[in-house]
C-alpha cells in the first residue's frame, strides 16, 4: 500500500474536457484520473474502462464536453479518519486505488497498491524503466555557488537525471552545536565539522542552485540531515528526499519525512539485516513511497565488501524500486549493478579529485560519469527480457547471406516426388532452412524445379501469392534488379519499375538485360554500398571520403540517364539516395546537423542533374546495413526534412517503414509526420514496421494503422508513386511483393472510399 499525496498528476476539474482527461490518463500511465470541482471537492473517477463503456453508447462522440458528465460517482472512497489498515483492505486486483477524502470530501491523497515503481519528478523509476542516475554533488562545491552551478552543467552533460546536494543545520545536528574547534572531539569529527563549517552553501544560494537545476532540465534533490534542514527544504518545495544511511535507523526522522508524503530514496549503509527489516516495515506500514539503495559506507569501498546481490533482498522485502549508492572506485561495479536490476544509481561527482574534502576521493570526474551512464544504458538495452527469442532484423539479414538453404540438385516436373537424394544444402540462406528437409521429402513438386533452385515455404503447400492486375489510385510498381527484370518486371500492369542497383550493376551493359523499349516509367535506387566498402556519405567531414561519395553518385546519375533511352514514358526519373549522415557510436549532436544538410545540398549541386531528380530517402534512427546497425541523423526529423525541401527545392522518397520507426523511437505522431512530409513526397516505399528497428515488414505484420495511413496518403501525398518495399519480397518469384499489393488494395484501391 502507498499513500500518494502528490495528486496533481491524477487530478482533473469537472469542467475540464473529456479530451483533457484522456490526455492525463495517457500521460500518467495509471489508467485513471480523479475528478474534483474548483474547490477540491471530490466528484468521481474516470478510468479507461469507464470511458470505453461510455464511448460505446455515445452519439456523437464529443470529447470536448465536460468530463464531469461521464464520471463514475459510485466508486469506493475512504476517509482520512479511517484506520489505514481498513482502507488498505479495500485494495484488490480490481480496485487499484482509493481516493482519500477529508470531512468536507476534499481530495487529500490516493491510496494505491505497492507496484515496485514510483515517480521522481517527471521520471518513472522501477522495473521496465530506465535507471535513474543521481550525480551526488553533496558538498563537493566546497562552498562555491559558481562551482555548484558548474557541477550542475557538467552533470547534465554527463547524462545524470538528478543533481543532489546536502544540507545540515550544524547547531541542531551536533551535540557540541557544530563547534569545529571543540578539542574534546576526536580527529575524525573535528575534520568533518571543519569542512562543513567552511563548505556549506547558504539557504538562498542553495535555492538558487535548485532553480538553476530546473532551468537545465535536471531534477534537484537534497539530503536533509536534521529537522530544521527538512523545514528549509520544504519551504523551497523539494519534490523528493534522499535519506542518508546515517538516518535509516532514525525512526523519528523517518516519520517526519513520511508525514510530508513525498517520495524517499533511502540508503541502507551501516545497518544490520534486522535494522533494515525494521525500517522497511515502518516505511511500508506508513504507506510511504520509497526506494532502497544498497550501500557500503566506506570510502572507498573494497570490491570484496560491495555485495551488490543484496539488492535482491531489498527488492523482495521492500516491494519497491532498488538501487545502488556507490562508494568504490571506478565505474564497473555500477554497470554490473544496472545489469542486475538497479533502478537507481547514486555516485559522487566532482570536477577535481584533489580538492579538499574526503568525498572528492571517491567521486567520478565528468567524463568518467558520462562513460558510466553510457555503459549502463548499453547494458539496459542488452538485458532484454525472458520472453521467446525473436530473431532480429539484422540477424535475418545475415541469415540470408551466411546461412544455408535446401536446394535441388536435379530437375523435377510438377507432380513428381521429391526424394532426399535430390536435395542439397547450400548457401545463401534465402530458402527453406536445412531443418525443413523432412517436411519436403515425400512431397510432390508443386512447380517445375531445376538444379540449383531454392525451395521455399510455398513448396510445402503453404500460402501462395502470384501476380495479377492491380487497381490503385496512384502510380505503382515493384523493385527489381537487372537479373530479375524479365522475371518480375512484366508480370502486371505496372506504371513503373524501381531499379535497385548494386555497385556491380554500375559496370553492367544495360543492353544485356533490356532488349526492347519499355512502356512505363522508372526510378533508380542508388547502391547502399559501393566498391571498397564505401557507404555513400555526402556530408562526411572527411573531405576525401565526401569527394569519393560525390563521384560514386555521379556514376549512378550516368546509369540513370542511359536507362532513360529504354523507358519511353520517363521524363525525369527519380534517383533515391541515402545521402549519409551516419555515425557509429552515438547520434550526431543537433547543432551539427544543419551544416550536414548544407553539405548535402552543395554536393548535389556539383552533379549534372539535367533530366533526372535526386530524391533523398527518409531514414530510421537505426538503419540496418548488411546485418549491422548504425545511427542515422539526417532525413529522420520531419521538421528538418520540410526545411531542407523548402530551402533547397528538393522532393523526397518517403519510406513509410523507416519513418514509422522514427516516430516509434521519438514518440512522434505518424499521422502528423505524413501530414508534414507528405506534400514533398514524389515517391513512396511502403512496408510495415515494428519497434525501433523492425523495418521492411509485410503489410499487417507490424504496427502501422493502414486505414489511417490510407487517409493520410490520399490527403497529403495523393500523387506520389509507390512500390511495396518488402524485405526479401522478390524471393519465391516475388511472392512478398504480390502479397503486399493484394493487401494494399484494401486501402489504396480506386474503387474504395478511404
Amino acid at each position: 500500500m502507498i499513500i500518494d499525496s502528490n495528486i496533481l498528476p491524477y487530478t482533473v476539474i469537472d469542467e475540464d474536457s473529456i479530451r483533457h482527461a484522456l490526455q492525463k490518463i495517457d500521460a500518467g500511465k495509471d489508467g485513471m484520473v480523479v475528478c474534483t470541482d474548483f474547490n477540491g471537492i471530490f466528484q468521481g473517477v474516470l478510468t479507461d474502462g469507464d470511458f470505453r463503456r461510455w464511448a460505446l453508447h455515445a452519439s456523437p462522440l464529443d470529447l470536448d464536453q465536460p468530463v464531469g458528465r461521464i464520471l463514475n460517482q459510485n466508486c469506493i472512497t475512504a476517509s482520512v479518519d479511517d484506520p489505514i489498515e481498513k482502507t488498505a483492505m479495500q485494495l484488490n486486483s480490481e480496485i487499484a486505488f482509493v481516493p482519500l477524502l477529508d470531512r468536507q470530501r476534499r481530495l487529500v491523497s490516493l491510496v494505491r497498491n505497492r507496484t515496485g515503481k514510483m515517480k521522481l519528478g517527471s521520471h518513472v523509476v522501477g522495473q521496465g524503466h530506465p535507471c535513474f542516475f543521481i550525480a551526488e554533488i553533496g558538498n563537493n562545491h566546497n562552498g562555491s555557488f559558481e562551482l555548484a552551478c558548474q557541477l550542475v552543467d557538467l552533470a547534465v552533460e554527463s547524462g545524470a537525471d538528478c543533481a543532489k546536494f546536502q544540507l545540515r543545520d550544524l547547531d541542531a545536528l551536533y551535540v557540541n552545536k557544530g563547534d569545529a574547534n571543540d578539542v574534546s572531539e576526536d580527529l575524525g569529527s573535528q575534520y568533518t565539522l571543519d569542512l562543513l563549517d567552511r563548505f556549506q552553501l547558504s539557504k538562498d544560494q542553495l535555492f538558487k542552485v535548485f532553480d538553476y537545476c530546473k532551468s537545465r532540465k535536471i531534477m534537484p534533490m537534497c539530503t536533509p540531515w536534521d529537522a530544521p534542514s527538512l523545514e528549509v527544504l520544504e519551504s523551497y518545495g523539494m519534490e523528493a528526499y534522499k535519506v542518508a544511511s546515517a538516518d535509516f535507523t532514525n525512526h523519528d526522522f523517518l516519520r517526519k519525512l513520511m508525514e510530508i508524503g513525498k517520495p524517499l530514496i533511502c540508503s541502507t549503509g551501516m545497518a544490520t539485516d534486522d535494522e533494515i527489516s525494521e525500517s522497511i516495515s515502518l516505511l511500508k506500514n506508513s504507506g510511504a513511497q520509497f526506494a532502497l539503495l544498497h550501500c557500503n559506507s566506506t570510502y572507498p569501498a573494497p570490491f570484496k565488501d560491495v555485495n551488490i546481490k543484496y539488492m535482491e533482498v531489498l527488492r523482495e522485502q521492500g516491494v519497491c524500486p532498488v538501487g545502488y549508492s556507490s562508494h568504490e572506485r571506478g565505474i564497473n561495479i555500477v554497470v554490473a549493478a544496472v545489469g542486475m536490476g538497479a533502478n537507481i544509481i547514486e555516485k559522487h561527482f566532482t570536477i577535481d579529485r584533489d580538492m579538499e574534502g574526503n568525498d572528492h576521493r571517491v567521486s567520478l570526474l565528468p567524463l568518467e560519469f558520462a562513460a558510466m551512464v553510457e555503459g549502463a544504458r548499453q547494458v539496459e538495452k542488452a538485458i532484454g527480457n525472458s520472453r521467446r527469442r525473436e530473431v532480429s532484423q539484422g540477424e535475418l539479414i545475415n541469415r540470408e547471406t551466411l546461412a544455408k538453404s535446401l536446394c535441388m540438385n536435379t530437375s523435377l516436373e510438377p507432380g513428381e516426388i521429391i526424394e532426399a537424394h535430390m536435395l542439397d544444402i547450400r548457401s545463401p540462406g534465402k530458402g527453406l532452412q536445412p531443418n525443413r528437409k523432412p517436411d519436403l521429402v515425400g512431397r510432390r513438386a508443386l512447380r517445375a524445379l531445376m538444379p540449383g533452385d531454392l525451395l521455399f515455404p510455398s513448396d510445402l503447400g503453404g500460402e501462395t501469392h502470384g501476380p495479377r492486375e492491380y487497381n490503385f489510385v496512384q502510380p505503382f510498381g515493384i523493385p527489381v534488379r537487372y537479373h530479375d527484370l524479365n522475371v518480375l518486371g512484366t508480370l502486371s500492369n505496372f506504371d513503373l519499375l524501381e531499379f535497385h542497383l548494386s555497385y556491380h550493376d554500375l559496370e553492367e551493359k544495360i543492353e544485356n538485360h533490356l532488349t526492347k523499349k519499355m512502356g512505363m516509367d522508372f526510378l533508380v535506387h542508388a547502391p547502399e554500398l559501393f566498391q571498397g566498402d564505401h557507404i555513400l556519405d555526402l556530408c562526411s567531414f572527411d573531405q576525401d571520403y565526401r569527394r569519393c561519395s560525390i563521384e560514386n553518385l555521379r556514376k549512378v546519375v550516368d546509369v540513370t540517364v542511359q536507362l532513360k533511352e529504354w523507358f519511353v514514358k520517363s521524363e525525369r526519373p527519380g534517383i533515391i539516395v541515402n545521402v549519409g549522415g551516419f555515425t557509429m557510436d552515438k547520434p550526431m549532436e543537433y547543432s551539427k546537423r544543419a551544416s550536414c544538410y548544407k553539405m548535402v545540398a552543395e554536393a548535389l549541386k556539383e552533379l549534372d542533374l539535367e533530366g533526372v531528380e535526386i530524391l533523398p530517402q527518409t531514414m530510421p534512427p537505426f538503419p540496418w546495413h548488411f546485418g549491422g546497425q548504425r545511427f542515422h541523423n539526417l532525413f529522420v526529423d520531419p521538421n528538418e526534412i520540410v526545411e531542407f525541401c523548402q530551402k533547397y527545392e528538393f522532393r523526397i522518397c518517403l519510406d513509410i517503414s523507416h519513418s514509422k520507426l522514427a516516430c516509434n523511437y521519438y514518440n512522434w505522431s505518424f499521422e502528423k509526420f505524413v501530414e508534414q512530409v507528405g506534400p514533398y513526397a514524389a515517391h513512396l516505399h511502403i512496408a510495415d514496421a515494428k519497434g525501433h528497428d523492425g523495418e521492411g515488414l509485410q503489410i499487417g505484420e507490424g504496427e502501422l494503422d493502414w486505414v489511417a495511413f490510407g487517409r493520410s496518403l490520399k490527403k497529403y501525398a495523393g500523387k506520389a508513386s509507390f512500390i511495396p518495399e518488402i524485405w526479401q519480397g522478390h524471393k519465391d518469384k516475388g511472392a512478398g511483393f504480390w502479397k503486399a499489393l493484394e493487401l494494399l488494395e484494401s486501402y489504396l484501391c480506386k474503387q474504395k472510399s478511404i
